[in-house]
């Protein structure tokens, strides 16, 4: 560390980082709970309901009783707290993981996200903000499980593989752009990867779901798995509506970026390899928005949102560890 970086704050931001991982992981097993006592209770309820109708008494009606009124009060109530409890976990972990951001950056007296560590630690954080506003119902919690499986993935990478010692950052990102263009390019990208989760799921969805919105999974935990995800419908909504908050981020973000760049070297656009993917992304997202309201193309809306979601991780990974450009330095 260098004499102007604060080494107890950059000890707080690793610790809280890591706790923040660790409350992820916890809450995450607590919505996997939720999915697992959810189904548990509906069949116990259905298997109730078979032993009043042969009893001769009224039937329990539950979520998959046709003609009758849902009543899934004990299974809501058990699963629902556990679901609920998860959700608060999570944003407990948000609120230690902005904090070890905050810490990084009066830490090194910069904007914390000048190294492949910082913007990944943004980028969950973004990520995990998105999943707390677009899934907080009932219906849509489901999808938070997936949302945070590549979160945390990404901070045991960050933690583990690209971590650097908090210092300052090279002579070219001094710039009070840096706090401008990637920031919103990352959070940007944290958005996006809720947007391509909801879009798998969607995938999956829609190969077992009827017209009438039926499932018709193979039996096992697969099935069990297809079942308790929200409908199609919903998983489609979540998708369009991330990627229309996302992608005017993210257009601002390249912009911002070629300002930048003009200030920097003296060129807006220069074809560099990051320039470059980012406005093949740029490019997907876009050809997404138009299919996703065109009927022709709607089918093929959902393939072109995970084409993009990978476009972004391509150009954060690849472009900056394999190919040499303007951006290596990142």
């Amino acid at each position: 560390m260098g004499p102007d970086i604060d080494a107890d704050l950059a000890k707080y931001s690793d610790v809280l980082f890591t706790s923040a991982t660790g409350i992820y992981a916890f809450a995450l097993i607590l919505l996997v709970v939720e999915l697992a006592t959810s189904s548990v209770d509906r069949s116990a309820a259905r298997d109730r309901s078979r032993e009043l109708v042969a009893a001769g008494g009224a039937p329990i009606a539950t979520s998959s009783t046709p003609g009758l009124v849902v009543d899934d009060a004990p299974r809501r109530g058990r699963s629902e707290r556990i679901g609920r409890m998860g959700y608060a976990v999570v944003a407990a972990g948000l609120l230690l993981h902005i904090a070890s951001i905050v810490c990084r950056g009066l830490a090194t007296d910069r904007m914390p996200w000048g190294n492949m560590y910082e913007f990944v630690a943004i980028t969950c954080a973004g990520a995990v903000l998105a999943g707390l506003i677009m899934l907080r119902s009932t219906a849509t919690r489901p999808i938070l499980v997936f949302v945070l499986v590549p979160v945390l993935v990404l901070m045991f990478v960050a933690e583990g593989v690209l971590y650097t010692t908090a210092g300052p950052v090279v002579p070219a990102l001094k710039s009070y752009w840096l706090a401008i263009h990637v920031s919103i390019v990352s959070v940007g990208s944290g958005i996006f990867l809720v947007s391509g989760v909801a879009s798998l799921l969607f995938l999956l969805r829609r190969h077992y779901e009827a017209p009438d919105g039926t499932v018709r999974a193979p039996s096992g935990a697969f099935g069990t798995l297809v079942e308790r995800l929200p409908s199609a419908k919903v998983l489609d909504r979540v998708a369009y509506g991330t990627v229309i908050v996302a992608f005017p981020l993210f257009s601002a973000g390249v912009i911002c970026g070629a300002i930048w760049a003009e200030a920097a070297w003296g060129r807006a656009w220069g074809w560099d390899p990051k320039e470059t993917v980012s406005f093949i992304a740029w490019v997907i997202y876009a050809a997404y928005l138009h299919a996703r309201a065109t009927s022709v193309w709607r089918r093929a809306a959902p393939y072109l949102n995970i084409l993009g979601f990978v476009a972004m991780f391509f150009n954060l990974f690849v472009i900056n560890y394999v190919v040499s450009g303007l951006h290596s330095y990142a």
